[in-house]
Parts: structure tokens; C-alpha cells; sequence
């Protein structure tokens, strides 16, 4: 009798914990859903979603890195934008000076104005993002505008003055543009370093500049006119690149949020689903456990019983 109960038993029981070990299985992949909020391990686990999903997140990754670039370029027009506007006060304050001068026959303090004026200029020029000059060009590694005091511009022609070259910089922002953007030391100050230079020439000025002076002062007014007016021009330039980075940037935004959406859908979980499917496959695997045991324990005395 008790051979027969193996015979019928046995075959049941093996059946039941292959079906145990499929619940097992099963709860792993919920539970693996759950800590993750995926839907699948891996891309392969996808099925017919893997081609679109890899493309997708090719596409993202090309956004992401345009964004990356695009706010690096950003920041480093808003700097030039500081440098640019500090030496554009400077220099207004310098020229309200010379012509003040001009009208009065007076010259209290014009001297210190002009030192000013020179090294908020050279600090300009010479400014950094991360120990790379701005105004360099493509020698970002030596400062660009090389007189160190006012007194020291008139022995450096505008020739020599700058250490920069032609080179400014370019960016790809988006998908097949490439955005040139910023200036040079020497492309905005060369009309400036010759108004400094005149007045340099000139001599130290006192409380009522002579004949010479004079002329001189007149003469840095009409130069430094005309560095102002380049000065003002490539701000301006600045400041509409600054406004078609930040479109681009916004657009590169919206992209991104439209193709994170797109990977979310095909890979995320849905968590609600996930813990409503853990409690059942919980469930069924406890059943299980409770009826092998059961079958386990089953024999003609217990029946009997």
C-alpha cells in the first residue's frame, strides 16, 4: 500500500515544485521591478521595444550633450558680458573726465581717473574662465593685453600690446549648427590702447594740464570715441549670442523632456501594477508552499485518520 501512495504521490509532488519553482522565479522578476522601477533587467528583455528604445536613448544622449555644451557657452558669454560692461563704465567715466578737462581748464584728479580706467580695462582684457583668458583667442594660456600700468602703454605701439590672435571660438549647440561666439583683446581694444597711450605720452596729469596735455586729451577723446564704439558693438554681438544660446538651450530642454517621456514609457514600470502583481505572486507562492507540504505529509494512515 505504501508503494502504491509513492507511485501516485511522487509525480504530483515533483509537478508541484517545478510549478513552485516558476511562482519563485516569477516573484524575483516582481520584486527586481520593484527596487529598480524598470520593466526588464536589460535591453535584450524588451523584446520588440529594444531597437526604439536604443535609438531613443542615442538621441537623448545627443540632446544631453548639447545642452551640456550650450551651458558652458553661457557662462562663458555672461562673463565676457560682465568684463565688457565693467570696461565700458570705466572707460565713460574716463571720457567724461578728459571732456570735462577739455571744457575747464581743470584736471583735479584726472590722473587717478585714468589709472583707474587702465587697469578696470586690463583686468577686462586679461579676465579668465578656469585659468583660459577669455579675450585670448586660441592662447588661452598668456594673457592677451600685455601692459602692466598706464605709464608702460606708451612704450608698446598697438602692435605689440596684444598677445592674442584671430581665432575666436565655435560651439555645436544643436544638431548640424555650430555657433561661432566671442571676441578678442585686440578686436576691442586697440582704439582704447592708443588713448591710453597718447595720454601716457603725455605725461603725468596735474590739477591744470599744460598746452601739450591739452592737445593730447583732445586727441585720447576721439580715440577713445572710437574704442567705445567698437567696444559697444561687439557687447552688443555678445548679448544676441547669449539670447540665441539660451533659444537653443530651451529648445534642446524641450527635446530632451520629449525623448526622457519616450525611454520612460517603454522601460519604466508601472509601480502600482508592480506591487498590486508582488502581493499575488506572494499569495501564490505561499498556496504552494502550504499544499506541497500538505502532499508531502499524505499517506493511508493520515487518510485514514
Amino acid at each position: 500500500m505504501t508503494g502504491l501512495n509513492r507511485v501516485a504521490s511522487i509525480p504530483m509532488q515533483r509537478s508541484l515544485f517545478d510549478s513552485i519553482a516558476v511562482s519563485q522565479r516569477k516573484l524575483a522578476e516582481t520584486q527586481q521591478q520593484m527596487a529598480t522601477g524598470k520593466k526588464a533587467p536589460d535591453f535584450a528583455s524588451l523584446g520588440i521595444e529594444t531597437m526604439r528604445n536604443l535609438s531613443a536613448r542615442t538621441l537623448l544622449a545627443r540632446q544631453e550633450a548639447h545642452a551640456a555644451v550650450g551651458n558652458r557657452v553661457g557662462t562663458t558669454l555672461a562673463l565676457m558680458d560682465v568684463q565688457m560692461a565693467g570696461a565700458e563704465e570705466a572707460l565713460n567715466k574716463l571720457r567724461d573726465g578728459l571732456l570735462s578737462a577739455i571744457g575747464t581748464g581743470r584736471a583735479n584728479g584726472l590722473q587717478e581717473v585714468a589709472e583707474e580706467a587702465f587697469q578696470r580695462f586690463r583686468t577686462a582684457l586679461n579676465s579668465d574662465e578656469g585659468g583660459v583668458y577669455l579675450f585670448a583667442g586660441s592662447q588661452t594660456s598668456t594673457p592677451p593685453y600685455r601692459p602692466a600700468t598706464l605709464a608702460a602703454t606708451a612704450l608698446i605701439p598697438g602692435s605689440g600690446a596684444f598677445a592674442n590672435d584671430d581665432v575666436v571660438a565655435s560651439a555645436r549647440v544643436t544638431e548640424g549648427l555650430d555657433v561661432t561666439y566671442g571676441t578678442t583683446a585686440s578686436a576691442i581694444g586697440t582704439e582704447v590702447h592708443e588713448a591710453f597711450r597718447t595720454l601716457a605720452l603725455g605725461g603725468a596729469i596735474g590739477d591744470v594740464p599744460t598746452a601739450a596735455q591739452a592737445t593730447a586729451i583732445s586727441q585720447a577723446i576721439s580715440q577713445l570715441n572710437d574704442g567705445l564704439k567698437t567696444l559697444r558693438a561687439a557687447h552688443a554681438e555678445n548679448g544676441r549670442r547669449q539670447a540665441q544660446i539660451e533659444n537653443l538651450s530651451d529648445k534642446a530642454a524641450e527635446r530632451t523632456l520629449i525623448l526622457e517621456k519616450l525611454v520612460a514609457r517603454n522601460e519604466d514600470a508601472d509601480m502600482a501594477e508592480v506591487a498590486s502583481t508582488l502581493v499575488q505572486r506572494k499569495t501564490t507562492l505561499e498556496a504552494s508552499y502550504t499544499l506541497f507540504g500538505r502532499l508531502a505529509n499524505l499517506s493511508l494512515v493520515n487518510f485514514l485518520r
